[in-house]
C-alpha cells in the first residue's frame, strides 16, 4: 500500500517552492526590506509584545488592526477590507471561493508564481499569457485568452515581480473593462507599493463604478515586516463579506497584529526607511548599468533587473560567482523566455549594495 495513496496525483507532480539558504551571505534574493528597526523601538515593540494576552484567541487587536490599515490606505466609501497571513492566504482564498466547475484563472508571466500555484492547488485550470519582449503587457494576447477562457479571476500586479515595472494604465483599464463585463474578478497585487510612484487605488477612488470589480491586494512584508505575515485585500464590502466567509476565525495571530499596529504607529519611519530603498534603486541602477555588458531595466519596486550579455549560461555562471562572493541574488533566467540573461537583484542597505557592485565587478572581470 503506497502511504501518498489518498494524496492528489497533481500534487504529487508539483514541485515545492523553494527558499533558498542565505546563512553568511549578502541577502538580496527575497525583496525584503533590509532595515531593523533601532534599538529604542525594538524596545517599545518588545514592550507592547510583552503586554499581549496571548492566552487569548484573537479578537477586538484583530479589528484594531483592520481600521487602522483602513484609515492608512483611504478606504473608499462602501468598500470593506480583509486580513490574511500574507497576501499569500488572499490568493488561496479567494482561488477557493471562485473554484465553481471550470472556473479558470489568467495571469500575464512571468509573474508571481503564486498565482498559478493558488489556482492549482484549488482547482481552477490556470492560463498563463506571456508579456512582451518589453515586459509591458501584450494586450491583444490577453483580451483574446480573456474572451477564450472567461477567467474568474485575472490577476495583475501592478508594480509586477520580477520585471519591477509599471504596465500601462490605459491597457489596465481596458482589460478590467473586459473582464468586468462578465462579472469576473481582477486581483491587483500591490505587494511592492511603497516602491511605486503609482497606485490602482487612485483609479478605485476616482472611478468605483469601473472598478467595482477589482480587489486590491497589498503587504505589509514589503513595507518591512516580511516575518510578520500580514496582507489586506480591499473591495466592494458586498464582495469582502463573502470572501471573509472561507477566512479562517483566527487566521492573523495577535502577536502579529500587535506588530503591524506598531508599525502604522510608526509610519513615518517605515517611510523614511522606504526613501532610503528608493534612493539607493536608483544609485543601484545608474552603477549597474555602467557596468561592461550588463543592461538594467527601470523599476518601481525594491529590485532591479539585469541582463548580461553572453551565452545562455552567462547568468548562471555570474549568480555562482556572486554566490561564491557570498552574495545571494535570484537567477531568473530560466524562468521564461523573455527572462533570458537576467538576475533579479532586490535592493539593499547601501553597504549591501556597495558589498553587491564590488562583487559583481570581481566576478565580471573573471568571465
Amino acid at each position: 500500500m503506497s502511504p501518498l495513496k489518498f494524496i492528489r496525483p497533481d500534487l504529487q507532480a508539483m514541485q515545492a517552492y523553494v527558499v533558498q539558504t542565505a546563512t553568511g551571505m549578502v541577502k538580496l534574493d527575497a525583496m525584503e526590506n533590509p532595515y531593523t528597526l533601532s534599538p529604542d523601538l525594538q524596545a517599545q515593540l518588545g514592550a507592547r509584545l510583552g503586554a499581549v494576552a496571548v492566552n487569548r484567541y484573537p479578537a477586538d487587536r484583530i479589528e484594531d488592526l483592520k481600521h487602522a490599515l483602513a484609515d492608512f490606505v483611504g478606504l473608499p466609501a462602501g468598500h470593506s477590507l480583509m486580513l490574511g497571513n500574507g497576501s499569500d492566504e488572499l490568493i488561496s482564498l479567494l482561488s477557493m471561493a471562485c473554484h465553481l466547475p471550470g472556473a479558470t484563472a489568467l495571469a500575464p508571466e512571468p509573474g508571481f508564481v503564486m498565482y498559478a500555484l493558488s489556482a492549482q492547488f484549488q482547482g481552477l485550470h490556470y492560463i498563463p499569457v506571456s508579456l512582451r519582449d518589453d515586459f509591458e503587457l501584450d494586450e491583444a494576447a490577453m483580451s483574446a485568452a480573456i474572451a477564450q477562457h472567461q477567467p474568474a479571476i485575472v490577476y495583475l500586479a501592478y508594480p509586477n515581480n520580477p520585471t519591477a515595472n509599471l504596465w500601462d494604465a490605459a491597457v489596465m483599464r481596458r482589460l478590467i473593462a473586459q473582464v468586468s463585463a462578465y462579472g469576473g474578478w481582477v486581483a491587483l497585487d500591490e505587494a511592492y507599493q511603497p516602491f511605486s510612484s503609482a497606485t490602482w487605488l487612485d483609479e478605485i477612488k476616482r472611478d468605483p463604478e469601473a472598478n467595482a470589480q477589482v480587489l486590491l491586494m497589498r503587504t505589509l512584508s514589503k513595507f518591512g515586516l516580511a516575518g510578520v505575515r500580514i496582507g489586506y485585500m480591499l473591495g466592494r464590502s458586498e464582495v469582502i463579506a463573502q470572501l471573509d466567509k472561507i477566512r479562517p476565525p483566527y487566521n492573523v495571530s495577535v502577536l502579529n497584529a500587535e506588530c503591524a499596529l506598531f508599525a502604522l504607529d510608526h509610519a513615518p519611519e517605515f517611510e523614511r526607511q522606504a526613501q532610503a530603498i528608493r534612493h539607493e534603486r536608483e544609485r543601484m541602477v545608474a552603477a549597474l548599468s555602467a557596468l561592461p555588458g550588463v543592461t538594467t531595466y527601470p523599476s518601481q519596486a525594491n529590485m532591479v533587473l539585469a541582463r548580461f550579455a553572453g551565452d545562455e549560461q552567462v547568468a548562471t555562471r555570474v549568480f555562482e560567482g556572486l554566490r561564491a562572493e557570498k552574495v545571494l541574488v535570484k537567477n531568473i533566467s530560466k524562468m521564461h523566455p523573455v527572462l533570458h540573461h537576467c538576475l533579479r537583484l532586490t535592493v539593499g542597505t547601501p553597504s549591501e549594495n556597495d558589498q553587491l557592485l564590488a562583487a559583481l565587478n570581481n566576478v565580471l572581470a573573471s568571465l
